[in-house]
């Protein structure tokens, strides 16, 4: 082939090629096509009737708890339970050694004895005296006398009766038994060692009777008010049933019936103290154990909801991103209320029920942009 028609066909090329790169890519309409708008999750705003909560920090404490105390002295012969095992009310905990008790209780009796003796004793000679009296064979003042002495015998009777009765209850005291059924924790001191517990009583042991728990938290004096304006106070029904949570989640849920507000608020903190009792059936709950109470202040009947998650946060405040009916992302201004069920926003403004609103991506997508919206839930 000559050089001149190699020049002409290279020149064709060029041309049909560069036609096909300028050629316009348009549907059969004729309108330009353009590249496929990126898909982004979106969700609608909906209404619902909720129950607004505050969230308070607090603890559990058993129903009731006992300690286990020594109230006489004397070296510890035995304990009868295993530490952190159920126990029965009246069952023996401890022995502690009582041969001083017995001996005391002996003298106690035999004191007694005598004492009544000496009172028929004189009763007898009381009765003698007032016959011999009225024989003129004494005088008014020896009868006065034998009265005295039997009024005096008596008297020693009801003493040696207490003592008898001091004495024995020590003996009792030898025996230390459960004054509530529930858990024991670990006993201190040891069998073996000696315990002063006559001058004041010695703690050996406590029981938890975790059965029922009471949560304890604390509202500042504002908030309390806030409560009352909002609720009614603590004999509203909404306060019967008062969800708990705990920082791992529990086999079973929990609710608390609040049932004491401290009659005064606390000068140095400034804050009342609250409480609500829960059944522990299931014996999962531990005396001392850290609980989150969700307080409940109010009902909203037809509360705006979002996801949390989907609201951003810039200079101007809150905000989120809808899709209008255009598909194109705007950005919109919200004012936003608390947090409903963990995972949910209240909205008091900005964006109505049944708008759309980017849930996912929020980092890529700009105002203005065209998107295909794929609704979740």
């Amino acid at each position: 082939m000559k050089k001149g028609y190699i020049i002409i066909a290279v020149a064709l090329v060029g041309m049909i090629l560069g036609a096909g790169g300028c050629k316009s890519d348009k549907d059969k309409n004729g309108r330009e096509n353009t590249a496929a708008a990126p898909v982004v999750d979106v969700a609608e705003a909906y209404t619902d009737s909720i129950t607004l909560y505050q969230t308070y920090p607090g603890t559990l404490s058993a129903g009731n708890t006992a300690d286990v105390v020594a109230e006489v002295s004397g070296r510890i012969l035995s304990a009868h339970y295993s530490s952190g095992s159920y126990v029965h009310k009246g069952q023996v905990l401890f022995t502690i050694e009582s041969t001083t008790y017995r001996d005391a209780v002996q003298k106690a009796e035999a004191a007694l004895s005598t004492a009544r003796s000496q009172h028929e004793y004189y009763t007898r000679q009381y009765a003698a005296m007032k016959k011999a009296l009225e024989a003129d064979a004494v005088s008014q003042m020896e009868v006065l006398q034998a009265q005295s002495n039997m009024e005096q015998a008596a008297a020693s009777i009801r003493d040696a009766e207490a003592s008898l009765s001091t004495a024995r209850e020590n003996l009792r005291r030898c025996t230390i038994v459960a004054p509530i059924s529930g858990y024991i924790s670990n006993g201190a001191p040891d069998p073996g060692n000696y315990v002063n517990g006559q001058g004041a009583p010695v703690k050996l042991t406590t029981i938890y009777d975790n059965s029922s728990m009471i949560a304890r938290f604390y509202l500042s004096d504002t908030q309390y008010e806030q409560l009352l304006g909002r609720s009614g106070g603590i004999s509203s029904a909404i306060y019967r049933r008062v969800p708990l949570s705990f920082k791992e989640r529990m086999g079973h849920d929990y609710t608390a019936d609040l049932y004491f507000v401290a009659p005064s608020v606390n000068e140095s903190t400034g804050t009342l103290l609250m409480q609500g009792k829960l059944a522990n059936n299931n014996n999962e709950l531990k005396d001392g154990m850290y609980v989150t109470v969700s307080l409940p202040y109010g009902t909203e009947p037809r509360a705006v909801l979002v996801k949390d998650a989907s609201i951003g946060t810039d200079q101007r405040g809150k905000y989120l991103y809808t899709v209008n009916d255009s598909n194109k992302v705007v950005y919109t201004p919200v004012e936003v209320g608390p947090v409903y069920q963990d995972s949910l926003r209240v909205i008091s403004s900005g964006i109505k029920p049944g708008e759309k609103y980017v849930t996912k991506a929020l980092l890529t997508v700009q105002r203005g942009e065209e998107v295909t919206p794929r609704l979740t839930r």
